[in-house]
């Protein structure tokens, strides 16, 4: 895990890569309990007998299962002393390049593009976002994250 002492640390770090995540396995489990939540019960994900005669060889995540696990991954991989909310503001340019199986291990991999102080103690960043398949070359997917983190001590008092 990279440690920043400061916003103005994590700043001077643009352009830079942050480092990646450990390896989360994708279980049939996790795949059956995202596609209760979201209502998303493809057969793909779903249906193994199905699956397996279908294009991908047998069922496959949902790509934004993969995702969504992008939130602890980051945690796991950087943290920021003095911040005290971190906001998800959203995703560009989200491509999703290759299937992720069953039972296959993710981790994803960060870069700080830019990092831009705003108003009210608040700095933008901009993340690159590599999700790896392990034993596999081609990601999984790749995205522009973006987010706001707030630190106290540079906000306006008074």
């Amino acid at each position: 895990m990279r440690i920043f002492s400061s916003i103005a640390e994590l700043r001077a770090s643009a352009g830079q890569r942050l480092g990646e995540s450990g390896w989360h396995t994708v279980s049939q489990r996790r795949i059956a309990e995202f596609a209760e939540v979201t209502e998303d019960r493809q057969w793909i994900h779903l249906h193994a007998e199905r699956a397996r005669e279908g294009m991908f060889g047998g069922p496959i995540a949902h790509g934004f299962l993969t995702v969504s696990l992008i939130p602890a991954q980051l945690r796991e991989t950087m943290h920021v002393d003095g911040v005290d909310l971190v906001i998800n503001k959203g995703m560009d340019r989200l491509r999703f390049h290759q299937p992720v199986p069953v039972g296959a291990r993710v981790r994803a991999v960060f870069e700080l593009l830019t990092a831009t102080e705003r108003a009210l103690g608040f700095t933008d960043l901009q993340l690159g976002v590599t999700g790896e398949v392990e034993g596999k070359a081609e990601a999984a997917y790749t995205a522009r994250m973006r987010m706001l983190l707030h630190a106290p001590e540079l906000a306006p008092t008074g």
